[in-house]
């Protein structure tokens, strides 16, 4: 049974919400459902996912909402790479017959309450990395950005054109929490802060929630929106990739990440290819997890993605990205797929995840 996505929703994105993530989470998990056209009464299935209990469960939100009897429910301990997951899973739940509708949410204070930036990852790996200084998320992704730069054969302009690109969008969408405008002089002028990030290669940490509605296609059809069908998906963590979120330090390659490993199989589930991408929203918690990206899904050549992203040949994180509409672990960037999907393209692909691993979805017009 093919499944689709039917309802978007999501609250404001702040800086200081001065509000409970439960707040929150119910907010976009009923404007979800409302935008699909149903009520609390036809969602059987949940899913969501936190990092060191910065969010709340499914039975949470289900009972503030009066949702149920819930046939189906998914809490992954997981960060950036769980939206495109929890998607796909939502809809293989949905084709097995375990729910026949499964809103899939993220919600959190990112800014206000407990911050990824400057969170600690329980784990094994800890004791290798805390006792030399070496603890912040920004300091692993800029290690892998300085070898993938320097391996590729590109720079400072490169991730800067991501930067800038998306900030352009982010002009033009009222949800965004960056939206001020930025050149290339202006952000070659931002100091560092790990080296090679500067302030606009960072993504801005924000509260608020975001969640989507997956059903059957049969169902879809009956709903207010088009469908948005989802054509494919695919979760991969490559060989060795480590003791806990943190650690990275027996990975192989550090000039590739997750997307090299699914980019294969992604598209030949969906039956397309690279070239027939219209739209993509890839995940951004920096710049150059854009770069490696593009690169990993073959949307360009190797040590090509700075100029991919200049040339301006593909619609590229609409929303501004995290790194401007701001950081919701990467459901906001399935929301902006759906939303241009609905709108104006035919194949758009979006992946969730910056390192050893991640997932991606294939999503097409119905046909």
């Amino acid at each position: 049974m093919t499944a689709a996505v039917v309802g978007v929703g999501a609250t404001a994105y702040t800086r200081q919400s001065g509000r409970t993530v439960l707040d929150q989470a119910a907010e976009a998990v009923a404007s979800a459902i409302g935008d699909a056209g149903l009520a609390a009464a036809d969602i059987d299935g949940m899913a969501s996912f936190m990092l060191n209990d910065d969010s709340v469960p499914c039975v949470a939100v289900a009972t503030a909402l009066g949702i149920g009897p819930l046939r189906s429910t998914l809490d992954l301990q997981l960060g950036g790479q769980a939206p495109c997951h929890l998607v796909w899973q939502a809809a293989q739940t949905v084709g097995r017959g375990d729910a026949r509708a499964v809103v899939v949410y993220r919600a959190l204070n990112g800014r206000s309450g407990p911050r990824v930036g400057s969170m600690r990852f329980a784990g094994a790996g800890g004791q290798y990395r805390y006792p030399i200084g070496y603890g912040a998320y920004l300091m692993y992704c800029g290690m892998w950005a300085q070898r993938f730069l320097a391996e590729t054969g590109q720079g400072a302009e490169d991730l800067g054109a991501v930067a800038v690109a998306q900030r352009r969008h982010a002009e033009g969408n009222p949800a965004a929490v960056r939206r001020q405008p930025l050149d290339l002089d202006a952000y070659l002028a931002e100091p560092y802060v790990v080296d090679p990030f500067r302030r606009s290669d960072c993504t801005v940490e924000v509260d608020g929630a975001c969640a989507v509605v997956v059903t059957s296609l049969e169902r879809a059809r009956d709903l207010p929106h088009p469908p948005v069908v989802l054509a494919s998906g695919c979760y991969r963590a490559g060989p060795r990739p480590g003791l806990d979120i943190g650690d990275h330090l027996l990975w192989d390659d550090y000039t590739r990440n997750y997307t090299s490993w699914l980019r294969d199989e992604l598209f030949a589930r969906a039956g397309l290819c690279p070239a027939d991408v219209d739209v993509a929203e890839i995940y951004d918690c920096f710049t150059s997890t854009v770069l490696m990206g593009l690169e990993g899904l073959g949307l360009c050549g190797r040590g090509e993605s700075g100029a991919f992203v200049r040339s301006g040949s593909l619609p590229l994180n609409t929303h501004g990205g995290l790194l401007a509409e701001g950081y919701l672990h990467g459901m906001n960037t399935v929301a902006e797929a759906v939303r241009q999907l609905r709108a104006a393209h035919e194949v758009g692909v979006v992946t969730s995840g910056a390192l050893m691993d991640g997932s991606a979805l294939v999503l097409t017009k119905d046909r």
